[in-house]
């Protein structure tokens, strides 16, 4: 199976995952959010150009020199294929590349209000890694919160793994839409039926192989 019927699977099992949560505050999410990475995610493009209509590509440039080509080059490539383009923690470059709107670390959920004042009808999106982040990012008014780690994840950065029980409570007591992040994939997916979220997200494509 190639990259891109692997990326439409996940879209259609996500799908089906929290049509309510989904319908938040009028707010139109998309059910699949990918984050690219330097290292994971080496081009981009093609991985937007693999992404099924409706998904969300969140481009984290990390101080690339090329970031506003690289930015320009993907909303193009969302408007033509009918995805969500946010920009990772950058507003400025969300708004110059015509983006949907930006995905906040954790550090930074904070300025979501700033933002909303200043960029309205925006979707804006925030990481989450404790109970006390997703109440934050709620008192901040994020659409949603990509909460990690809910599977073992090979990333350097996966803290231990929540489960979909503890997963399960917390989004409960979120206040906001809650997507899974962290060693998603068309296995551990099936077992977020039942948790509430919102959706799922991962990182790049890398541990999607061709089968």
């Amino acid at each position: 199976m190639s990259v891109s019927c692997e990326l439409a699977a996940l879209h259609r099992a996500a799908a089906r995952l929290g049509r309510p949560a989904r319908e938040h505050n009028a707010c139109a999410l998309p059910p699949l959010l990918i984050l690219t990475d330097p290292k994971r995610t080496p081009d981009p493009l093609a991985l937007a150009r693999s992404l099924p209509s409706g998904a969300a590509l969140v481009y984290r440039a990390f101080g690339a020199t090329d970031a506003a080509r690289a930015a320009a080059a993907l909303a193009k490539v969302a408007r033509t294929r009918g995805l969500i383009l946010l920009i990772g923690a950058d507003a400025t470059l969300a708004q110059a590349c015509g983006a949907d709107g930006v995905h906040l670390p954790e550090r930074l959920v904070v300025q979501a209000p700033r933002l909303r004042a200043r960029w309205p009808g925006v979707l804006i999106s925030g990481a989450a890694h404790s109970p006390g982040a997703l109440r934050r990012g709620a008192a901040a008014g994020l659409d949603a919160a990509l909460l990690s780690t809910v599977f073992p994840s090979r990333s350097p950065s996966a803290g231990p793994p929540l489960g979909p029980v503890r997963l399960a409570l917390m989004v409960r007591r979120a206040g906001l839409p809650v997507y899974a992040l962290g060693g998603v994939d068309r296995a551990t997916l099936t077992r977020l039926q039942g948790t509430g979220v919102a959706g799922a997200a991962l990182v790049g494509a890398a541990s999607l192989r061709p089968r």
